[in-house]
């Protein structure tokens, strides 16, 4: 008996005592005790353990378990096969960690927490997110707050030194005010939309894992998953923890997430039964045993130390800098210019004090006040570049997108990129699959054929070997599984949606009894299904005569091509030469013009020398075939799509599916012109000229592969459209990936789908993509009024300040003031039309595509209109109030500042609107924006009447209050006409 003495550990029984001293035969004898089933379709073969190794510890605070997590952990990360070994196989470790290898752990919520208390949950640590603090040190990282700050802190000692602490600080310490106002509201913006960021994180992290439970097939979260469970995968799937390889067929894994090496990796018994979490699924399907989760798989190390960028910057954010930069630029000439005049005038002794006397009189002035009056002159101009540039802009995009975001998540679109919902409002053509997206996902088998016959009702007619044949197709060529607790319950029917339509119609219809088919056979070779090959194969050897056959399934058309016969419902073999090949497509043809999937079964049986005396890994035959049946699958459309096509058709938004009558994409007279419709394999084969000339026309493209759909997001990127492509399975993801937005299925979607995605449409329907057009429309509106109302302001107040100063050598307003007005536009302005709601309006309008500048020519003509208007009334204020209104010079500054307000406040509506002239329509469904138009209006009162020192103010009367109301009012009526001049499409502007 040989024996491996010193502290040791092993994978001990469950009575077992700690000892040093184990004998290995004892260890042996373990594996005797795991039970295998004698004909299991897909057997586990456990490596034997040698007659002598070195055991592993246990974990003596484990009193369930015989495997502790380290060797567990230990066992996958290294793919060691002579750790797998010494364990005893995956049978040996199933059994040690309580698992059935066919049904299952329990799954109860006893097991479910002795699980988690050894192992550990199925969750990675996050990095610590950014504090509040964080984002506030972030916002003073601006240039512009930088140069407000200096300003601010030469302008506060400056006006105390002048003027006393007591008043000297109001204009220094109004610019602090605004700086810091401006700061709370980007840092509180940016905190926000990080931890919203955060939430969404989490729930697309919340994925669905199919897990054999208590010998059902289940669908759980991602984070419920435990050590022991076993977990089906299919094609497309992440893989959620770290495993071994239980059976399968044809796996295939891509581990570049991990490793970077882009060859897919074979996963078999004897090579590599290792599984690694967050890899990926790329071909086949299989069961893997989770030994690993959370924080002690590789996945879960590495992201705990990633952090997501919440920061980026999107394409308009860009552009909106580009256009404060050159603001900016314009400002600074205008304060230089003014700076200039001023020290001019000054100088040249042509500016008088409070008393009327020359303030420089050249040697006799006083060295102080020269300081001083010019610090005062510096400031001005300050104060012209603080509100010429639009802080705003940014921060308008930044709250405009985040609402944007939790209103689209309530109407079943999450983003992953924010982006996507400035780029949707762009979109030209959207390409989308029909299965789940355009209808409603729940198949159903409507149509039988058998031969040229179609079985209507009773099956009793079809001959019983074909019968049987049909049975076995069905039940052992699938992903799916059919589960029934008890004679009495009812089927509990899983797998994708065309699997489970077939189930359910087999064992309903034709009253096949799935375990018993598997019972009776055993699987030789499996070739799964993919979307490229569009067939699944399955070599099988029955039991009852030891004989070897073959069964294929998948589309009609690929699987006739493989068939020369076929059988009739008498069960006779008839030959099928072209004639009756003609027939059968005619067949096909008809259900799909009825809009059903049609799905084919065909059979062969081989002999020991075809099949080559069943060798592992053998190609499964696929010539000489005998057609068993075709079946039609309906997918009812769903009931919002054809308005919602109607709805994207209307805002000039092509809708290309790639037999779609009765979604609306095509109309009944399009359906028979040509051009319209194509198969993906004549697409495929046009010339390039020949696709660029013809992609416009295409409505429908029928049959297409993947590379289909992505060659024709690639032709209309080239014709200039700005393309969105909704996509659900694996091999989608090029194609999502090379559109402008791709849109991914949240219910049918694989990972590698999602992951490729812009936005994940959470509920599958179409018309959730059309909201998200709506929506993406929507940002792209509310910024171009904000930058409508935002212009106005710089345009009116530059032009004012410039002419007062280098006519009269002052400005008529002061820092405090254009520091209020600017305040006014940048936050309160911003918020309230950033939360402007999508209206039918705006998808009654064409898409503006890639080209179209972010100012039109409809937004300069408004603004250069309010401009004017402004211009005009505030000069005229400005030189000829005192003398028409017989009112003091400080009163009549007052009222410039107060009109000048209040016109941007009426103006404020006429923003809401760019094209429309009933500025007021929908007004009541924004609170939020008349809730910031009355609190702009009582700050303005509170400014004017009662912080007359800080604000350089005077009382106003009620008459006078009613002249500043008027003339702001007559922004209304000027709007209003303004609107009926036509301007040229073609915009001149250059800074967009």
């Amino acid at each position: 008996m040989g024996c491996v003495f010193g502290r040791t550990s092993a994978v001990l029984p469950d009575d077992h005592v700690p000892s040093t001293i184990y004998c290995s035969r004892t260890i042996s004898s373990l594996t005797k005790k795991t039970p295998t089933k004698k004909k299991a379709t897909n057997k586990v073969t456990p490596i034997a353990p040698s007659s002598s190794f070195v055991l592993l510890d246990v974990n003596q605070h484990n009193e369930h378990f015989r495997i502790p997590q380290p060797a567990l952990t230990e066992l996958v990360k290294k793919k060691s096969h002579n750790k797998l070994g010494e364990l005893g196989g995956v049978a040996n470790v199933a059994s040690a960690v309580q698992t059935d290898l066919q049904g299952g752990i329990n799954g109860g919520d006893e097991d479910m927490s002795r699980r988690q208390e050894a192992y550990g949950f199925n969750a990675h640590k996050k990095p610590p997110t950014k504090r509040f603090f964080q984002f506030v040190v972030e916002a003073f990282k601006d240039l512009t707050i930088a140069i407000l700050l200096v300003c601010a802190a030469f302008s506060l000692g400056f006006g105390i030194k002048e003027h006393g602490l007591k008043e000297g600080w109001y204009d220094g310490g109004s610019i602090f005010l605004a700086v810091f106002l401006v700061i709370s509201v980007s840092a509180v913006s940016n905190y926000r939309q990080n931890k919203q960021f955060h939430k969404l994180s989490k729930f697309s992290e919340n994925i669905k894992v199919e897990v054999v439970r208590g010998g059902q097939r289940r669908q759980v979260s991602i984070f419920e998953l435990v050590v022991g469970d076993v977990v089906c995968l299919k094609i497309g799937d992440q893989v959620p923890a770290d495993g071994l390889f239980i059976d399968g067929h044809s796996l295939q894994i891509d581990e570049s997430s991990m490793t970077g090496e882009s060859d897919y990796v074979e996963i078999d018994h004897n090579h590599n039964p290792f599984l690694l979490s967050g890899t990926k699924v790329a071909d086949g399907y299989g069961k893997m045993l989770v030994v690993s989760v959370g924080m002690n798989t590789t996945w879960g190390e590495m992201m705990s130390h990633v952090n997501r960028d919440t920061t980026e910057e999107t394409p308009l954010q860009i552009r909106l800098n580009g256009l404060t930069s050159s603001i900016g630029k314009v400002g600074l000439a205008v304060a230089f210019l003014v700076l200039v005049v001023l020290l001019i005038r000054y100088f040249t002794g042509n500016t008088q004090d409070e008393n009327g006397n020359k303030e420089f009189n050249g040697s006799s002035t006083k060295s102080g006040d020269i300081l001083n009056s010019v610090v005062g002159i510096v400031a001005d101009a300050i104060t012209i570049v603080v509100v010429a540039i639009p802080e705003g802009l940014p921060l308008a995009v930044t709250l405009t997108l985040a609402y944007s975001m939790k209103r689209m998540m309530a109407d079943q679109a999450m983003v992953r990129k924010l982006s996507a919902c400035e780029t949707m409002g762009s979109a030209t053509t959207i390409c989308t699959d029909k299965t789940g997206t355009l209808t409603m996902n729940l198949m159903k088998v409507t149509k039988f054929w058998l031969g040229r016959e179609s079985i209507e009702h009773s099956i009793s007619s079809i001959s019983p070997h074909v019968l049987e044949l049909i049975r076995e197709g069905v039940a052992l060529n699938t992903t799916g599984s059919v589960y029934r607790a008890t004679p009495s319950s009812k089927y509990n029917i899983s797998g994708s949606p065309t699997e489970k339509a077939i189930l359910s119609w087999a064992v309903e219809e034709l009253e096949m009894d799935a375990e018993g088919m598997k019972q009776s056979c055993t699987v030789l070779h499996v070739d799964a299904f993919n979307s490229q090959k569009k067939r699944s194969g399955v070599a099988l050897r029955k039991e009852l005569d030891n004989t070897v056959h073959v069964h294929w399934k998948g589309a009609a058309e690929m699987i006739l091509e493989m068939c020369s016969s076929y059988y009739d419902a008498s069960g006779l073999k008839k030959d099928m030469d072209d004639h009756e090949m003609n027939v059968f497509k005619q067949i096909v043809e008809n259900m799909a013009a009825n809009s059903l999937r049609c799905i084919a079964f065909a059979h062969r049986k081989l002999s020991e020398e075809e099949y080559g005396n069943g060798a592992e890994g053998k190609k499964i035959e696929d010539e000489g075939l005998i057609l068993i049946g075709i079946v039609g699958i309906k997918d009812p459309c769903r009931s919002g799509v054809k308005k919602a096509v109607q709805v994207c058709h209307d805002a000039g938004v092509n809708v290309k599916m790639i037999t779609a009558i009765e979604c609306g994409i095509l109309t009944p007279g399009e359906s028979m012109i040509g051009s319209s419709v194509v198969e993906g394999e004549e697409f495929r084969n046009y010339t390039s000229k020949e696709r660029m000339e013809k992609v416009d026309q295409i409505r429908v493209m029928a049959r297409s592969s993947p590379f289909d759909k992505l060659l024709m997001v690639q032709c209309l990127k080239q014709k200039g459209h700005v393309v969105a492509v909704t996509g659900d399975g694996t091999n989608d993801a090029p194609a999502l990936k090379e559109a402008d937005i791709g849109l991914s299925m949240g219910i049918q979607g694989t990972e590698v789908a999602k992951e490729s995605s812009d936005i994940i449409i959470l509920d599958d329907n179409f018309a959730s993509v059309a909201t998200v057009l709506r929506w993406g429309r929507c940002v792209y509106n509310n910024i171009q009024k904000f930058i409508q109302f935002q212009l106005t302001v710089n345009v009116a107040a530059l032009v004012i300040n410039f002419v007062a100063a280098v006519s009269a050598g002052e400005v008529p307003l002061t820092a405090v003031q254009l520091l209020w007005v600017n305040l006014i536009m940048d936050t309160l302005g911003a918020l309230a039309l950033a939360t402007e709601q999508p209206t039918n309006d705006l998808m009654k309008k064409p898409p503006v595509g890639r080209t179209e500048p972010l100012i039109t020519n409809i937004m300069w003509r408004n603004l250069l209109a309010q401009a004017l208007y402004q211009i005009s009334v505030l000069l005229t204020l400005q030189f000829g109030g005192e003398s028409i209104f017989g009112v003091t010079k400080a009163v009549n500054h007052t009222l410039i500042f107060n009109t000048f307000v209040l016109c941007q406040v009426f103006n404020e509506f006429n923003a809401r609107k760019l094209e429309k002239k009933n500025v007021f329509k929908g007004l009541h469904n924004n609170r939020l924006f008349v809730g910031i138009v009355g609190t702009t209006i009582l700050l303005q009162v509170v400014m004017v009447e009662f912080l007359k020192k800080f604000a350089d103010t005077e009382r106003l009367n009620w008459w006078q209050w009613g002249l500043c109301v008027g003339i702001g009012a007559l922004s209304w009526p000027i709007g209003w006409v303004v609107k009926y001049m036509p301007v040229p499409e073609r915009s001149q502007s250059s800074v967009t």
